[in-house]
C-alpha cells in the first residue's frame, strides 16, 4: 500500500520535462491547479486532460506509475464524492430516508472527482520529474520577491523540500514496521473499527520515534556542516533559462488563456 504513494518520489529518466528548468515546472504546476478551478464545463476538462496527456507523454514517466499514486487517496476521493452527491441541493433523483441524491449533486461530484484526479496527477508529475534540490532552488527563486517583506524564503523552501523528501522515507519505514508487527501477530485487516484503531497504536509509536530520530540526525548533520540559513550562500548549479523553457512558458500561456476563454464562453 505505502509503496503506491508516488508524491515526493523522483523517477529517473531522460526526457524533455526532466531537462526543463525547475521554476518552469513549479509555475506550470501551480498554473495547472488554478486552471482546474477556472474551467467549469466539459470542454475545459477535455482541454485539461489533453494538456496532462501531452505532458505525461513528454515526461516518459509510465502512466501506470502515476496512476498508482491514486490508490493511496482513493478513500479521501470517495468521501468527497459522497458528500457532494448527497449534500448538494437541487432536483431530486433518488431519496432514501434523510439522504437525497440530486441531479446537480451528480454533476458536481463528477466534476470534483475529475478535478481532484487531475490535481493529483499534475502534482505527482512535478515531483516525479524534479529532484528535491531542484525543487528547493525553484521555490526559493519563485518566492524571491517576498524577501522584501522579510519572509524567510530560503528556510520555507528548505522545509517544504525536506517534507517532500521525507514522504517516501516515512512510507517505507511504515511498511517495515507494519510487516514487523504482523509477524508478531498484529491484525491490520480487521473490519472492526475499534480493533483497527487499537492496532494503530503499536504502529504510530515507533513511527513517531523513528521520525523524530531522523529529524534529529538531519539537524545535527546540517549543524556539523555549518548551515546557518540562506544569507550569503552561493549555488553550485545556478538556475538558468534556456530555449526549451521559453517554449514551455508559451505553451503554458496558450493553455491557460484557452481555459479562461472556455470559462467566459461557459464551456
Amino acid at each position: 500500500m505505502f509503496n503506491e504513494i508516488t508524491l515526493g518520489q523522483y523517477y529517473q529518466t531522460d526526457s524533455v520535462i526532466h531537462r526543463l528548468d525547475p521554476r518552469v515546472k513549479l509555475i506550470a504546476t501551480l498554473a495547472y491547479i488554478i486552471s482546474l478551478f477556472i474551467v467549469n464545463g466539459w470542454a475545459g476538462y477535455v482541454l485539461a486532460a489533453l494538456y496532462l496527456v501531452i505532458v505525461i507523454s513528454l515526461s516518459r514517466v509510465p502512466f501506470h506509475y502515476i496512476v498508482r499514486g491514486m490508490k493511496a487517496v482513493m478513500f479521501i476521493l470517495l468521501i468527497t464524492i459522497l458528500f457532494n452527491l448527497f449534500l448538494t441541493p437541487g432536483t431530486p433523483v433518488w431519496t432514501l430516508g434523510p439522504l437525497t441524491l440530486t441531479r446537480e449533486g451528480i454533476v458536481f461530484a463528477v466534476k470534483m472527482a475529475v478535478r481532484l484526479t487531475f490535481l493529483i496527477f499534475g502534482s505527482s508529475l512535478m515531483t516525479l520529474t524534479t529532484t528535491p534540490n531542484e525543487l528547493t532552488d525553484a521555490m526559493e527563486s519563485v518566492m524571491g520577491p517576498l524577501k522584501v517583506l522579510h519572509v524567510p524564503v530560503h528556510e520555507i523552501s528548505m522545509m517544504m523540500s525536506i517534507a517532500l523528501r521525507f514522504i517516501p522515507i516515512l512510507m517505507e519505514e511504515t511498511d517495515k514496521i507494519m510487516k514487523a508487527q504482523i509477524a508478531r501477530g498484529a491484525d491490520f485487516e480487521s473490519r472492526n473499527l475499534m480493533k483497527k484503531i487499537h492496532s494503530l497504536v503499536p504502529l504510530l509509536v515507533p513511527l513517531f520515534i523513528s521520525a523524530f530520530r531522523r529529524a534529529n540526525d538531519l539537524a545535527m548533520a546540517m549543524e556539523a556542516r555549518c548551515y546557518r540559513g540562506g544569507e550569503g550562500r552561493t549555488k553550485m548549479k545556478p538556475l538558468a533559462y534556456r530555449g526549451a523553457d521559453a517554449a514551455a512558458y508559451v505553451f503554458l500561456a496558450l493553455y491557460f488563456a484557452s481555459c479562461i476563454v472556455l470559462r467566459i464562453l461557459g464551456m
